[in-house]
């Protein structure tokens, strides 16, 4: 096998000198130690460390029995949640699905949908056009059930399912991913009999992607979960290692030993249009986990070469501020190249015959060496395929690069009090009780 990834510094030796990675590197293996002491802030949280390698087969033969049972007859299954609770989910389906696939002819498989990530009412209101003339399921993922979108979005498709099947069989279309023993899901779930999934009490959602919230919806979709739980399983191993060639500390070390010098914005690179929402998942979980007590870097995602058409110029020439880091895909899994045209009307007969692929990692070296040129460090991760051992891998490698960054930088990587201050303001706008005096307040700020 080849190595599941491989880190490419010759986009940042110009701007960080040997004896300086070598300091920031130690201070990333300080942050390993308390980290894997479990004795940091947050460690109440810590569940997911080792969740990829105690994955209960329990677990997966439930997952694998639900897949069974939908596999005929639902047409479309809709993932309730919001945050961790579906970005995880989406990030892996959308990497390893067909780009194209919800548009062929006779899809196998049943068509995966999110609801309860915003507050559109015209998302919603086209999701239940979509869903009323076809045979639906559910899953629904929420530790407190309370949660304003992904509560208010499944109350409107239980309602939708229980007026066209009736309770009992809507009851059997429903699987909720909560909370073990408290919280209005689990109360919902257990009196209507769904079947049900625990979400542990130490794994937060953003670092819930090895969870059943992750792994559930990915098998629906047809992503071979035991590849991806392996891949994950492997680079567990290879990131409890307390060494400088761990590629967790190497990356938490270049991360903040740029912020140090000024770099404040990192944007995550692919040249591939599955990594999008690897993308999406990615910022969540570097983003609510440092963006706090006045710290942080601030994380950005960008789809290259498509992006280099409108982003491009400020990257190259504008404010020193950014570094990128890319994520490269060795091989691809198909083959294309570029025909021979006898007009030459485009004049790119001196790419005949080339592969796509090749044409791509060169946009992708000429880029890296114009930014670097320009003044943006680079860091290139690479991987051999897009496949689910190697993004297992690849994920799990962040979740553990982001616990050794947030401590480098001195704050909880596992809290978002940040987050509540928003919701408290929307629940006094919209009349909840008790937020009465909250709201007067507010009202009298907007005047």
């Amino acid at each position: 096998m080849d190595r599941i990834l491989d880190l490419d510094l010759r986009a940042i030796t110009p701007f960080l000198g040997e004896s300086e990675l070598t300091s920031w590197i130690g201070k990333a293996l300080t942050a390993f130690d308390t980290l894997t002491s479990r004795k940091g802030k947050g460690s109440d949280f810590l569940g997911w460390l080792d969740l990829p390698s105690a994955m209960q087969t329990g677990v997966i033969n439930r997952t694998e029995s639900i897949v069974k049972r939908w596999s005929t007859g639902i047409e479309v299954i809709v993932v309730v949640g919001i945050g961790g609770s579906y970005l995880g989910a989406k990030a892996v389906i959308d990497a390893l699905s067909g780009s194209f696939d919800l548009h062929l002819a006779g899809f196998a498989k049943p068509v995966i949908v999110y609801a309860g990530n915003n507050l559109s009412e015209d998302y919603l209101q086209e999701l239940t056009e979509l869903l009323q003339e076809r045979s639906v399921a559910c899953v629904v993922i929420s530790k407190s059930g309370t949660t304003t979108e992904p509560a208010v979005a499944f109350r409107i498709i239980k309602n939708l399912m229980e007026k066209r099947y009736g309770k009992q069989e809507a009851s059997e279309r429903i699987v909720a991913i909560t909370d073990k023993s408290q919280g209005s899901l689990k109360e919902l779930s257990d009196r209507e009999g769904y079947t049900s999934f625990i979400i542990p009490d130490d794994v937060g959602g953003r670092f819930s992607v090895f969870s059943p919230s992750g792994i559930l919806p990915a098998a629906l979709a047809g992503v071979d979960i035991h590849s991806l739980l392996e891949g994950a399983a492997s680079m567990e191993k290879i990131c409890s290692a307390r060494s400088k060639e761990n590629p967790a500390i190497i990356y938490a070390a270049l991360r903040n030993a740029l912020y140090s010098k000024g770099k404040k914005i990192e944007i995550l690179v692919n040249y591939n249009p599955k990594l999008q929402y690897f993308a999406e998942w990615w910022k969540q979980l570097f983003g609510e986990s440092e963006g706090k007590d006045g710290k942080g870097i601030f994380p950005a995602s960008l789809n290259f070469t498509t992006d280099l058409h409108s982003m491009g110029q400020y990257i190259q020439g504008g404010e020193r501020t950014i570094f990128e880091t890319v994520i490269s895909v060795k091989n691809p899994s198909g083959k294309i190249t570029v025909p021979q045209d006898p007009q030459n009307f485009d004049r790119l007969n001196f790419l005949a015959g080339k592969r796509l692929d090749e044409c791509n990692k060169m946009a992708e070296l000429g880029t890296l060496i114009a930014h670097m040129e320009g003044g943006v460090p680079t860091i290139r991760i690479e991987i051999p395929l897009l496949n689910s051992f190697y993004l297992g891998a690849l994920m799990y490698m962040f979740e553990f690069s982001c616990g050794l960054s947030a401590y480098m930088l001195g704050v909880n990587p596992f809290d978002q009090p940040g987050v509540e201050d928003y919701k408290k303001n929307m629940f006094a706008l919209l009349g909840k009780p008790g937020y009465e005096e909250l709201a007067e307040k507010l009202k009298n700020l907007l005047k």
